[in-house]
This record gives C-alpha cells, structure tokens and sequence, in this order.
C-alpha cells in the first residue's frame, strides 16, 4: 500500500505535458482483439487502469510489446480463452469492453461483473441491449455469458448515452453482417477516437462525433498504427490545480477543442485561459470570483454527456469553488455517490452544504487546513490531491492506487512543479 504526504501552501508554475486519455486507451486496447494482424498504439498513458487491461489482453491470448514508454505492439493471432478473469476483472470496469471484441471474433465472451470505481450503481443494461440487438443471447450467474452464432446489423436506440456500451457495440457492429445504426449513442472524445482506430483497421463507420453512428459490418478487420489523443480529464485537472494553487501553469499537448466544455464552467469562478496551438496557458494569482446568473442569482454547474460538462471533472472544480469568492451550486446528475467525497473537504474547512446525494453549495473562499484522507476513486482521489496543496499544513492521501489508476507519474511530475508531496509505502 502507498500514501501520498503533501505540504501545501505552494504555489505551482511551470510547464506540464498531457498525457494520452486514459478512457480512449482502454478500448482501444479491447479492439485490437478484432484482428488478427498487429495493432500499434501510440501515447497510451503509463498508468494502473491500462497495465490491467493489458493484463487481460494478454490472459485473451494477445502477445503484447512495449515499444517505449507510452507505445505498445499488440498481436492477437489466437485467442486461447473468451472468459475474462476474475481478478482482472474486479479491479476495472472497462474490463467490460472486451466483450464486443470477443463475441464479435469467437462467439461468446463471458466475464464477470465488473469493477472500478465506487461512484454508485453503474448499470450494464445498455451493454446488454447492445449486444443482443445485434443477435446474442446472454445469461447470467456468477458470471455474464453472450452467445451469438453470428452477429447481424439491426437499427438500435440505446437506452442511454452510455460511452462503454456504445463502444462495445460499435466494436461488435463492425465484424457483424450487414447496417447496424445507433442512435442515441455517446460521442465523447474517447469515443471518437476508438472509431477513428476502428475507420483505420477497415471498418465503414459514419457520423463520427455524432449521436447517430451508422456501422456497416466487413468480414475482416486489419491492423493499424494509431495514436490515441489527449485526456482533457487530466487537462482539467491540471487547470483545477493551477486555479486552487494561484499558480501559473502551461499544459502543452492538450487538445484544446475538447476542454470547450470545461472553460464554460470554470468561467463561472472566474477562471480564464489561453491558448497557442496546443499549449493552454492558465495565468498565475488570478482573481477568483463567482459570476452571478442574471438578477444576481447563484450560478450552477452540472454535468451532462457529451458535449456538456465532463462528470470526471465535478469533484475537481468542487475543490477549486472552495477557493473563489462567491456562493455557486455543482449539480452531479450522472452518478449517485460522486458527491459523497464531500465531507472530507468539510473536515478541512471547507463551507458546504451537501443538499442530496446529487448537490451541494459551495461558498468561499475557505481556508482548508492539511488532513488525513482517504481516496475514494480516480477522479475524487485527484480532487483530494488539489485540495491538500491549496491546504495549510500537511495532510496524508490513503488509497492512492485509486489516483494512480488514471494519473501517469503524478508524484515526479506536481514535484517538478514545485509540488512538496511524497509517495511513501506503508
């Protein structure tokens, strides 16, 4: 087990790279199982979340080759099992995406009811509508099993616009027999991305970016060289810490159409950014104030599928509203225990009233004070981070697996921007 030990109190500046996106990595990672040439993926994160489902890759019968540090050579020539393993399983809920892939190329997939984060119920059942549209059959005991003697195109609306179910079933669509339309499906930035892959492999995909994907099936997909893009949730993060910190900070590599999103809410606070190209520039000791709605009202900020507000980044602007001036109420619409993190930025100071299990009122600006705490998952678990260095005095992070599951050498990099924060084992 390892903790994180940070003082805060100190200003961040410098200049910070993003890394790829973690949410576009993972499926991608699933798809190279729909061929069986080699697959090259490039700027893949080094985090905990893709050494899993490399793992699982690999258990699949995938061969897998680490080109450097961020770059991987993944070959499927046989897949040796369709049973995703339990313990890989239970420690990542995109472990779920390798069911489209496996349906799609052997005719079953079997897994087991998945992991990750504990944010609250996480339904399946948009997977399942997916997946048996297209003509699978499923049952369920200890373990989720689908069938299919061949998968055939059908006209799906998907229930919800859930990003993995839209994946898996876009992955399975493009080995199935004939049209497949879905409407009603994500188009997230990661998203885009994993078609993009798709589009290079062979697959005839139309309305990338859209909520309307149209899939016609080939019989065979082939390999590609892909790179996957930026993650703007990381991008986020890193601007929620220069805010909090009132430092000065310039992200380079990130792919700024997707933050357009973000720079609306954060706006709200009174936070601004530029950019140049593909480095976003966040100005240092900026005066952080709540703009008013209209006649003076409080502001909102919710979250919403894309192209709204990102719900990964609701715990990260929650912590920056402790520090701007001003009352502004964050609405969580997407998951039931997202907010909950909450009473441990109660515990540090913080002014916040935790409506119902979907919202709270910030009013700031709060001094925090350094604390014990204990990281609940990925996003929230970042949250903390931002939350300790604005803090006054030290404060310990327990749980940090969480955080590194989605954050690429966090400890060196906050360090090298002036960050006073240690990884210790315990």
């Amino acid at each position: 087990m390892k903790e994180y030990h940070i003082e805060g109190g100190h200003t961040i500046n410098g200049a910070i790279r993003a890394s790829g996106n973690k949410n576009a990595a993972l499926p991608c990672i699933a798809a190279a199982l729909l061929t069986d040439d080699p697959v090259v993926l490039k700027n893949i994160p080094d985090i905990e979340d893709v050494h899993v489902m490399l793992d699982v890759y690999h258990a699949l019968g995938g061969d897998v080759t680490r080109l450097s540090s961020n770059s991987y050579r993944l070959h499927t020539k046989n897949i040796v099992s369709s049973e995703i393993p339990l313990e890989h399983a239970k420690k990542i809920r995109a472990s779920i995406l390798f069911a489209g892939p496996l349906l799609a190329r052997t005719g079953r997939a079997a897994l087991p009811p998945p992991g990750g984060d504990v944010i609250g119920r996480r339904r399946l059942d948009t997977h399942f509508l997916a997946l048996t549209e297209l003509g699978a059959s499923v049952e369920q005991s200890d373990m989720f099993t689908f069938t299919a003697s061949r998968l055939t195109g059908n006209d799906i609306f998907l229930d919800e616009a859930s990003v993995t179910a839209t994946e898996n079933g876009v992955m399975a669509a493009a080995l199935a027999e004939g049209e497949t339309i879905f409407t009603n499906a994500a188009s997230e930035p990661h998203v885009q991305d994993l078609c993009r892959m798709l589009a290079l492999m062979g697959a005839h995909i139309e309305g990338i970016g859209s909520n309307i994907l149209a899939i016609r099936g080939v019989k065979k997909l082939s390999g590609c060289e892909f790179e996957v893009g930026a993650d703007f949730m990381e991008v986020g993060s890193f601007i929620g810490l220069a805010a909090a910190t009132r430092g000065e900070l310039f992200i380079e590599g990130a792919t700024v159409p997707d933050i357009r999103p973000a720079k609306t809410a954060f706006r709200k606070l009174g936070l601004v950014w530029e950019h140049e190209g593909a480095t976003l520039h966040v100005p240092k000791e900026q005066t952080l104030t709540v703009n008013c709605d209209l006649g003076g009202m409080i502001p909102k900020i919710d979250d919403a599928p894309w192209p709204g507000f990102p719900p990964d980044l609701m715990s990260i602007i929650t912590v920056v509203a402790t520090q701007v001036r001003g009352a502004v109420l964050v609405h969580e619409k997407m998951f039931e225990s997202r907010m909950f993190f909450v009473d441990k930025l109660i515990g540090m100071g913080a002014r916040i009233v935790l409506c119902d299990p979907h919202r709270a009122v910030i009013s700031g600006p709060s001094e925090l004070t350094g604390s014990e705490l204990h990281s609940p998952d990925v996003r929230a678990g970042m949250a903390l981070v931002i939350a300790a260095m604005a803090a006054r005095g030290k404060s310990v992070i327990r749980n940090v697996y969480q955080i590194d599951r989605g954050y690429e050498n966090l400890v060196s990099r906050l360090s090298a921007l002036g960050a006073v924060i240690q990884e210790k084992d315990v």
